[in-house]
C-alpha cells in the first residue's frame, strides 16, 4: 500500500489543498494494472485513513481535499470511509468515468449530498462528449504540456464560467510565474516548488545566521548546552517554543533562566527540539509548503531508516532530510549552502553528489512525495527494498507534524 498527499498552490505560493494519490499493488508484479486506467483498489479508496488519523484541518486547514475515485469506487458508501466534513472533500475523477446516465445520475446524488467534483485527463476532443458531466463539475486539471492551455481557458471561461481551472505537471519556477501571469488558474500542481536554486543572494539574513550557529553547535556529538542556550536567548520565538515545551514537561518548576530551561531538556531531547525549531525559524519568510517538506522529509527519512538497514543513521537521516531544502531556504546553491552547516560526509555526499546509501534514502523519498509509484515499483524488485511499512512510516510523519503545529 503506498498513499501520500501532493499539494495545489495559489499564485502567491501559499498551499490551499491535498490531492490524495494511491496505490494498492506493485504494477510490475501485476501487470495488468498498467493496461487500465482504473484505480487498482477496484471499489476501495484507499489512503483515506492518512485523513482520518492526521485531521483534515492539519492538513488544509479550511480548503479541500481531492480524493480520487473511479467507476467502482464512485458508489461505495463514501461518507462512511471518511469522517471528513462532505464540503471539504472533491471527489476526483478522470476519463475511465465516462459520460453516462449511470455515472451523471451518480454525480448529481453526492453533489446533493454537499460534495464537490473535479475531473482530469481529459483530452480537447473529450470536452463535448463530456458536457453532460462537466456541467456538474467544480474543477477541472489541464495539463499545459499536452493542450493549448490558453485556448481551453477560453472555452472554459465561455462554456462553463463556474469552473475552475487547474494548472498541473508545472515543471519549473519559470513556467509558474508564466501560467501565474497569463492569470485565470485557480490552483498549480507541480514539482516546481522542488527545483534547485542555482544562483541567489549572497548574504543571509543575521537571524538565519544565529539559527545556523545553534545547528552548528548540536551536530556536535558532545555539544556544550550553554552555548547553545546562549544563542537561544538571542530570539524571541526561539525563547517562547524552548519555554512551552519545558513547561509542558515540568508544570510545577520554575524556570530561572534560558541556561536553566536548556539543562531541563537535557543534550539529547534540546537537539531535537532545536532541529525542528530552528527549520521552521529559518522557513518563515519562505512558501508554507517549504516548512513542511523540509520537517516532513525530516521525520519520514528517519523513520525510513530500518527499510534501508540504516536504523543507528537514523538522526543523520533525519538532518539530512532537513537539509534537502537548505539552498532554497537560504536562496543560496546547495554547494555553497551546505557550507554554512556543520554535516557529516554521508549528508553531504547525498546532498552535493547524488550518490552514497543516504541519496538511495532521499531518492526514494522524492519519488514517493511526488506520487511517482511506478519508480518506487522499480525500487522494490531491483533494490529489493521492502516497502510493506514505507506507508506507516509516512503517516507516522503526518502525525508528527500534526503535533509539532497544531
Amino acid at each position: 500500500m503506498l498513499a501520500v498527499l501532493v499539494p495545489l498552490f495559489d499564485e502567491n505560493m501559499a498551499v490551499k489543498s491535498y490531492s490524495l494519490f494511491s496505490r494498492k499493488k506493485n504494477i510490475f508484479t501485476n501487470p495488468l494494472l498498467s493496461t487500465t486506467e482504473i484505480n487498482d483498489s477496484v471499489g476501495q479508496i484507499d489512503g483515506l485513513e492518512i485523513i482520518d488519523n492526521v485531521g483534515v484541518n492539519t492538513l488544509s486547514k479550511d480548503k479541500e481535499l481531492f480524493i480520487p475515485v473511479n467507476c467502482i469506487s464512485i458508489f461505495t458508501d463514501i461518507a462512511s470511509k471518511c469522517r471528513a466534513p462532505h464540503s471539504r472533500l472533491v471527489l476526483l475523477m478522470d476519463n475511465s468515468l465516462t459520460p453516462d446516465d449511470t455515472y451523471v445520475k451518480r454525480i448529481k446524488e453526492l453533489k446533493s449530498d454537499g460534495y464537490k467534483f473535479a475531473i482530469s485527463k481529459l483530452k480537447v476532443s473529450d470536452f463535448e462528449n463530456y458536457r453532460p458531466v462537466l456541467s456538474l463539475i467544480d474543477y477541472i486539471y489541464l495539463d499545459y504540456t499536452k493542450i493549448d492551455i490558453s485556448k481551453a481557458k477560453i472555452y472554459f471561461s465561455k462554456c462553463y464560467p463556474n469552473i475552475k481551472l487547474i494548472a498541473e505537471n508545472i515543471q519549473n519556477n519559470d513556467d509558474f510565474e508564466m501560467l501565474k501571469k497569463q492569470g485565470g488558474y485557480h490552483f498549480f500542481e507541480g514539482p516546481f516548488y522542488r527545483v534547485p536554486i542555482t544562483k541567489g543572494e549572497t548574504e543571509v539574513a543575521p537571524l538565519k545566521v544565529n539559527y545556523l550557529s545553534l545547528l552548528n553547535i548540536v551536530n556536535d556529538p558532545n555539544y556544550d548546552l550553554t552555548k547553545a542556550a546562549d544563542i537561544i536567548s538571542r530570539d524571541t520565538a526561539l525563547v517562547i517554543s524552548l519555554l512551552e515545551i519545558v513547561n509542558r514537561m515540568s508544570r510545577n518548576s520554575k524556570i530561572t533562566s534560558i541556561r536553566h530551561a536548556a539543562a531541563m531538556l537535557g543534550q539529547r531531547e534540546l537537539k531535537k527540539w532545536i532541529t525542528t525549531a530552528v527549520a521552521k525559524e529559518l522557513c518563515f519568510d519562505k512558501p508554507n509548503e517549504i516548512t513542511r517538506l523540509s520537517l516532513l522529509r525530516a521525520k519520514f527519512a528517519e523513520n525510513l531508516a530500518p527499510t534501508f538497514d540504516l536504523t543507528l543513521k537514523s538522526e543523520e537521516l533525519f538532518l539530512m532530510g532537513l537539509f534537502s531544502v537548505l539552498d532554497i531556504i537560504l536562496s543560496k546553491p546547495m554547494d555553497e549552502a551546505i557550507t554554512m552547516v556543520n554535516v557529516s560526509k554521508d549528508i553531504s555526499q547525498a546532498l552535493l553528489e547524488q550518490k552514497g546509501d543516504f541519496y538511495k534514502v532521499l531518492y526514494f523519498i522524492k519519488m514517493y512525495e511526488g506520487a511517482d509509484f511506478n519508480e518506487i515499483n522499480r525500487l522494490e524488485i531491483v533494490d529489493k527494498t521492502d516497502v510493506s511499512k514505507v506507508y506507516d512510516a509516512y503517516k507516522e510523519s503526518l502525525k508528527w507534524y500534526r503535533d509539532l503545529f497544531f
